[in-house]
């Protein structure tokens, strides 16, 4: 597989051609565009992962271009500045609008390849983190010694080698979402993006825009399938995706193309697609709910993650492994779990999993005091959140439709947690298991006021 997608954008051919000669040899896959229009189409056709940008051109000039598309939005890839005739003014105004860096011309080609390799490993490195943020947990070898944990990650790492579909099942807050980018990780793509999305934040005209993106004119903007070309993307919540938005799906997967929302040209995709459920998705086929076709096209290698009370004998590695990630990424104080603590988690019954325990060690190292968790700060703990959880579902409505009852249950349960968290959204996030974007939108949606909340 080729390193990456390269545009070169330059009008003069002798360049043009070395670029193309000498990046190809280096394993990129490189096309070429001679002026701003050819720019602009060759863009449109396909998202490049770098963009070698001449300043000086006969149509529209680099940097003219470069503005034109940061005004419609962050830059979906690095851009390298290439001019014969640069000044220091060039070169500023280049960076102030987004540019990775400045190469005077004539161009040594030992610098280039340098530099185009860092401003790759750059721009994948920041949406790496920014994918990890939105996990909001840290991402690594699958944590547990128990047989079920070995057994699972052994699946994995076969499976990875294949570029066959996987649907994960299993429980909220089990670990579909870590196994997903361990997997990634384990595969031949684990170089590429791994793009997250739940679909539960996805609704009707917005999940097509999102995943298919979309063209007016010369403005495009690239849904989530081709930002994830050449790698994964994980589908969290599949069965929440509505019929219209399945049967694209369908479509894209099977041709490898599809078309963006007023686009006229297909796009060509090269993605692994991992979908994620803790629905019974076969039942859900049966009740006519979720499309069949698209089931089995998903379906090709399952996979489920056993619930934490069915392994409850990895609490102990889980907890020493939260306790490590919020001290070292967080600067949380250290508090060491007595063994009289360690063996009430172990005979805790999980309901969230190990999301539950996640957000469980993070609480008592931020509210708790110093010295060690014992039993009897353990046992608080447990009492305060099984105190918040009975409120939210004591009481359903079973008189209303269940659309409304739900979100009736939503909206209390997330006052809760905003009156548990001071308000502060990113703790929510967290807690919920939701991205903060997502759940600026759903707490909209539930007409709930986030003004005057942290």
């Amino acid at each position: 597989m080729a390193h990456g997608y390269i545009l070169v954008v330059d009008d003069e051919p002798d360049i043009r051609s070395l670029l193309q000669d000498i990046l190809r040899d280096e394993g990129y896959e490189v096309d070429t565009a001679e002026n701003a229009a050819a720019a602009r189409k060759a863009r449109r056709t396909r998202r490049p992962d770098l963009v070698l940008l001449d300043i000086w051109m006969p149509d529209t000039d680099g940097i003219s271009l470069l503005k034109e598309w940061t005004e419609e939005g962050p830059l979906t890839s690095p851009v390298i500045m290439m001019s014969g005739h640069g000044t220091v003014e060039t070169a500023v105004e280049a960076t102030r609008l987004g540019a990775y860096d400045f190469i005077e011309k004539p161009l040594s080609l030992a610098k280039l390849l340098v530099t185009v390799e860092r401003a790759l490993e750059a721009y994948n490195l920041h949406r790496e983190n920014i994918g990890l943020k939105r996990m909001a947990q840290p991402v690594g070898e699958p944590v547990g010694r128990s047989a079920a944990m070995q057994q699972l990650r052994e699946q994995v790492r076969r499976v990875a080698q294949h570029g066959t579909t996987v649907l994960i099942s299993g429980e909220p807050g089990a670990g579909k979402g870590v196994m997903a980018r361990y997997l990634h990780a384990c595969s031949p793509r684990r170089n590429g993006p791994f793009i997250a999305v739940g679909v539960a934040s996805l609704l009707g005209d917005n999940a097509t825009l999102e995943l298919f993106g979309s063209e007016e004119g010369d403005k495009v903007h690239y849904g989530l399938l081709e930002q994830a070309n050449g790698g994964t993307l994980f589908l969290d919540d599949i069965a929440d995706m509505d019929s219209a938005t399945q049967a694209r799906l369908l479509g894209a997967l099977e041709t490898r193309s599809y078309h963006r929302v007023g686009g006229t040209d297909p796009v060509k995709v090269d993605v692994r697609v991992i979908a994620a459920t803790h629905y019974d998705l076969g039942q859900r086929v049966r009740d006519g709910q979720f499309r069949n076709d698209l089931y089995y096209h998903l379906n090709v290698v399952p996979l489920t993650v056993p619930p934490l009370r069915s392994h409850s004998e990895d609490v102990t590695d889980l907890i020493a492994f939260y306790v490590d990630h919020f001290v070292s990424q967080e600067k949380l104080p250290y508090r060491a779990f007595t063994v009289a603590a360690q063996n009430r988690l172990r005979n805790y019954g999980w309901p969230g999993n190990v999301r539950e325990l996640r957000n469980l060690v993070q609480r008592l190292l931020i509210v708790g005091g110093s010295g060690d968790i014992d039993a009897a700060e353990m046992e608080a703990a447990l009492g305060a959140l099984s105190a918040v959880v009975t409120h939210a579902v004591a009481t359903p409505d079973t008189d209303l439709p269940l659309r409304e009852a739900r979100e009736n249950f939503e909206r209390r349960y997330f006052t809760e947690l905003l009156a548990r968290h001071d308000g502060n959204i990113n703790q929510v996030a967290q807690h919920s298991g939701i991205e903060r974007t997502h759940l600026y939108r759903k707490l909209k949606s539930l007409g709930i006021d986030t003004k005057n909340r942290g």
